[in-house]
């Protein structure tokens, strides 16, 4: 009986081996802890919340394919978020980097192109394109008004087109540069177009008329003299600009 007892007990041990690989191969029931309590499985497998990701500090309404172009060093962006894709009305707002956090600083009514926004701006197309730009130089017809910006006074060059309507007369007494399709460095209306001419260029940011632009995106000239005296070469400003489902994206 000793025997036969012995060999049960010996089948017994092995199949209960058995199940217990087999339940730790299928990810059987958790192990207990000393206390008594089931340990969590690592990633909230237990049915425990798991960690939420922490997104870093963005401006509001851009998404990662854009914000990822932003400059590491930037602490200045004027964002310019257009109603929809074939709207020449948009809102310009400016934030500033304050430790890890973006601050809204000052916001102004502003337009884009008369047709709206492209991800792809042609040379006439009359919208304005979508993306991230350096900010790095300021011009106009008038004064410097205490721009930090290099900025370029010259009447003649930025004399709009005779032929244009009195109400664009003074669209360029205050500009600063888009960097789009432009060698940054260089003033306002140098023509150096690295993509080629196909591809557009001198899109500025300069003063409102009352409606929609070529490309530009413009803005009242309280808002003008604000930003030359703002933006500041150090602190890397870039402008995030497009409609608003192109900057979520």
């Amino acid at each position: 009986m000793e025997r036969r007892g012995t060999r049960r007990a010996a089948v017994a041990a092995a199949t209960c081996g058995f199940l217990a690989a087999v339940l730790a191969a299928c990810g059987g029931p958790p192990t207990v802890a000393p206390h008594g309590g089931a340990v969590p499985r690592p990633g909230g497998t237990d049915g425990s919340p798991r960690p939420s990701r922490v997104e870093p500090p963005r401006v509001p309404g851009v998404g990662d394919r854009l914000w990822q172009r932003v400059p590491a060093d930037t602490r200045q962006v004027v964002a310019v978020y257009g109603e929809h894709g074939d709207s020449p009305d948009s809102t310009l707002v400016l934030y500033e980097k304050r430790g890890s956090d973006w601050e809204r600083v000052a916001g102004w009514p502003a337009h884009n192109g008369k047709r709206g926004w492209t991800t792809d701006h042609q040379e006439g197309d009359e919208r304005s394109p979508v993306g991230v730009f350096t900010l790095s130089d300021a011009g106009g017809r008038r004064d410097d008004p205490g721009a930090l910006l290099p900025y370029t006074q010259d009447e003649g060059a930025f004399a709009s087109p005779y032929y244009w309507d009195q109400a664009h007369w003074h669209d360029f007494d205050y500009v600063i540069a888009i960097d789009y399709n432009r060698v940054p460095g260089t003033r306002p209306y140098d023509g150096t177009r690295p993509l080629g001419q196909a591809k557009g260029g001198g899109i500025w940011l300069h003063l409102d008329h009352g409606d929609g632009t070529l490309g530009c995106v413009s803005v009242p000239e309280s808002a003008m003299r604000y930003l030359l005296r703002r933006l500041d070469p150090g602190d890397r400003p870039v402008m995030v600009m497009g409609d608003r489902a192109n900057l979520a994206a």
